[in-house]
């Protein structure tokens, strides 16, 4: 039997969805005003965090003890994967992985930006493989150092990954099985590893990697950003230390150069351009949240699609964790004549999930390219009002995430002490109804969080179809109103979401 986590009240739900009523009304009226240039704030200059700050940038050490100690963890994953219980909720693989790791990363997103990349055991493990170096520059690097071929240079592999991980994850029951989530793991080295020995910087980073990639497009609603200090300093050096790296310093394994950096989607934040550059004029900032995706993020056909497809599957994540969705699997499954552990059930609705919002978007694009005074080109205006969707996905995907972090990480001081889960027995009812009730923070708090990430979400969609529709020419009301529909609809799909009853993960 299964326990249940409850919904947000019906009483926030229909305030949110007053709120979100008059906000639109004022952003639709609202004239756009000129943004003027932002000077981010410096984090080394910060009481408390900027010393660690300067660290990073200063050495390698700091960085590579949260990588060892990152390491070691995920190294015991595996370990407890392959040789302890398979009762998931008793075996720390399968609850450090899912409930703690998957859940409190894009938490961390929205507060720290790509900083897991930097430390990412995928990456290290790989680096230290085939690089045979804990982190000075290897010369040669041991790598075949190939081109990566032109019809793998996007996101696309990144996207279908992603497709793939959420078929395994919520399909074949990954989540639940602490030998499969170690497979999974060690898969992951495996391809960071050959793809470092076969390409040029690290290929799976940037355009392989479906977590990094998610993390990436997520980072550019993040407060912080690593850029140059002094631009003028970028525009006459001949060097480009931050892209070819220093006699000790790697280059930047996804082929930045810092002069030219305004959009965080491909930034790993390793830091290695801070700790190569001779001029010192590399710096992390804090900055305005929507400061990217109102102004320097660049639209691209492939990176329009995988925002997209992270709308999509992130709803398709809360509709499958509802007590309803089992019934939709074995009345399509009857239908269809599928049996055992319907999976031919599950693809259909997975494709379903990833078709409709697609479709919607694609014939409100469409309405809003005849609706246009001037002619407009579809691929231009599908790629560029794309961004509305980020924050919407973001915003659902930290509430989502939220109650699982909170309602599902007790029990871990327990699993610290018992790896393994040697000799344990399955929860039992009145473990999990306890559970349920001991939360890390008080209920209502995290209902008030819950409704203020969905008032976040949508208040910078918004900000970003006004600003972006005007540069891309839609300069009437009437214009915009396709896209303002799509907005308030997908809200309140998420606001719906998240006000039903959710089904415990383990």
């Amino acid at each position: 039997m299964t326990m249940n986590h409850p919904g947000l009240p019906d009483e926030w739900g229909i305030a949110i969805f007053l709120f979100m009523i008059p906000l639109t009304l004022w952003i639709l009226f609202k004239p756009v005003a000129v943004t003027a240039q932002y000077n981010g704030f410096k984090l080394i200059n910060l009481p408390l965090l900027g010393p660690c700050v300067r660290m990073l940038t200063s050495g390698p050490w700091l960085l590579l003890s949260f990588k060892v100690i990152i390491v070691s963890l995920f190294l015991l994953i595996i370990w407890a994967g392959l040789f302890g219980t398979p009762i998931p909720e008793r075996n720390i693989a399968t609850v450090l992985t899912w409930n703690i790791w998957w859940a409190g990363l894009i938490i961390a997103v929205f507060f720290f930006g790509s900083a897991w990349c930097a430390v990412c055991p995928w990456d290290a493990l790989a680096s230290w493989l085939v690089r045979r170096r804990l982190w000075r520059r290897a010369t040669p690097n041991n790598s075949l150092n190939l081109k990566v071929p032109r019809w793998l240079r996007s996101v696309w592999p990144a996207l279908l990954m992603f497709i793939a991980l959420t078929w395994l994850e919520l399909g074949v029951g990954v989540t639940t099985d602490p030998y499969v989530t170690a497979l999974l793991a060690l898969l992951m080295v495996v391809l960071a590893t050959v793809s470092l020995a076969v390409y040029e910087g690290k290929a799976f980073c940037r355009y392989f990697c479906p977590v990094g990639r998610t993390i990436g497009f997520y980072s550019q609603l993040a407060p912080i950003e690593i850029r140059p200090i002094d631009t003028n300093i970028c525009a006459s050096c001949t060097t480009l230390e931050c892209y070819h790296g220093s006699e000790v310093i790697d280059p930047c394994p996804t082929h930045l150069v810092m002069g030219r950096l305004k959009q965080n989607t491909y930034c790993t934040s390793c830091g290695n351009c801070a700790q190569s550059c001779p001029y010192k004029n590399v710096a992390w900032r804090l900055r305005p949240q929507s400061v990217e995706v109102l102004q320097s993020a660049r639209p691209h056909w492939d990176e329009a699609w995988f925002m997209l497809g992270l709308l999509a599957l992130t709803g398709f994540h809360g509709l499958s964790m509802m007590p309803f969705f089992e019934q939709w699997l074995s009345t399509l499954a009857l239908y269809i004549g599928d049996s055992g552990q319907l999976l031919q059930s599950f693809t259909i609705l997975l494709l379903l999930a990833l078709f409709v919002p697609l479709l919607i978007y694609t014939l409100l694009i469409r309405l809003t390219c005849s609706l246009a005074k001037t002619k407009l080109e579809f691929k231009k205006l599908f790629s560029g009002l794309a961004f509305i969707v980020l924050p919407l996905a973001f915003a659902y995907h930290l509430a989502h995430n939220l109650n699982h972090l909170i309602r599902e990480s007790d029990g871990l001081g327990a699993l610290i002490s018992n790896p393994l889960g040697l000799a344990a027995q399955p929860l039992s009812m009145l473990e999990k109804h306890n559970r349920h009730l001991e939360l890390l923070i008080h209920q209502d708090l995290l209902f008030a969080m819950q409704a203020g990430l969905m008032v976040f979400g949508f208040w910078i969609s918004l900000k970003v179809i006004k600003h972006r529709g005007i540069k891309l020419g839609l300069t009437t009301v009437r214009c915009l109103l396709p896209m303002f529909m799509f907005i308030v609809g997908m809200t309140g799909f998420h606001l719906w979401l998240l006000m039903q009853p959710m089904v415990m993960r383990l």
